[in-house]
């Protein structure tokens, strides 16, 4: 997938969309899944990690971390091709699997309607949400300061995903569906998700375990809780 070249990556998420299901999930929801990177400066290392949650407590109980070289260029709207590969080696090596995983990008919410949380669920065929920090595409009203409210991103006029408050008075994040779930879901299990910080806890815990692997502090590998 990373031997694409920019033109055939776009005309690859075109043919692929009309792919994309959203519906509400089945059961309950037992383990969440989180997923981040983290770049080394001036290298193509980049680490990518996917670290599972209990639900509703979100406790950490495994993760999994790869190194690998980037061969994608960096191009705003093609992310995902850069970074499935090694998310991909992360969730195949996972000891335990979630139900559904966040990734820290855009799902649905994207110019062409396939962000890496679209792209992770397609082809690991797995349930997943986009929650990013910045707006991709489209625009949505002000958002009251207070935790829970959310307005719709429109782009092109459609609903493409929601600006939601995670936490009083802090900016809000862009969530949008990936694949194998429904908006109102996202938004209800992003903000199920966060506690006291803006990041959700599986973005905001991928995000701290990516980043202690590039920092050294942690071993490429897997982990999983013994109790």
């Amino acid at each position: 997938m990373e031997d694409l070249s920019p033109r055939e990556a776009i005309r690859w998420q075109r043919e692929h969309r009309s792919q994309l299901i959203f519906r509400p999930l089945s059961g309950s929801v037992t383990l969440v899944g989180g997923a981040d990177l983290s770049y080394e400066i001036g290298s193509d290392l980049a680490y990518a990690g996917i670290v599972v949650l209990d639900f509703p407590a979100l406790e950490i109980s495994a993760w999994s971390v790869v190194a690998a070289k980037m061969s994608f260029p960096y191009i705003p709207g093609l992310l995902s091709f850069r970074e499935i590969p090694p998310l991909l080696t992360a969730w195949q090596q996972l000891p335990l699997r979630p139900q559904l995983v966040m990734l820290d990008g855009h799902g649905y919410a994207h110019p062409r309607r396939m962000g890496v949380a679209c792209h992770f669920g397609l082809v690991a065929d797995i349930p997943t949400i986009g929650c990013a920090k910045r707006i991709l595409c489209g625009r949505h009203e002000p958002l009251d300061q207070k935790k829970g409210r959310f307005q719709p991103i429109i782009h092109e006029e459609e609903v493409v995903g929601c600006a939601l408050r995670t936490k009083d008075g802090v900016k809000p994040v862009y969530v949008s569906p990936g694949h194998l779930i429904e908006a109102g879901q996202s938004r209800e299990l992003a903000l199920a998700c966060a506690r006291g910080y803006r990041l959700p806890e599986t973005t905001r815990q991928a995000h701290l375990l990516v980043n202690a692997a590039r920092r050294g502090e942690v071993e490429p590998g897997v982990w999983l809780r013994s109790d």
